[in-house]
């Protein structure tokens, strides 16, 4: 069962994420050869004050 783990900053609409998870199944079963209901993709948010880029974090660009 291939997992795939998506690390982003909170913020997405449950639309954009259902659309990344689709894209990504779809990706993977076509590149591993597998069912989609083998694919498991997880997304994990982080909060802006919990996550920074350069020294500086989201909450504060």
């Amino acid at each position: 069962m291939p997992e795939v783990y998506v690390h982003a900053v909170e913020g997405r609409t449950k639309e954009q994420k259902k659309a990344l998870i689709q894209d990504i199944t779809n990706a993977v079963v076509k590149n591993f050869g597998v069912t989609a209901d083998a694919v498991l993709v997880e997304i994990v948010e982080s909060s802006r004050d919990n996550k920074a880029k350069g020294g500086v974090l989201f909450s504060e660009r």
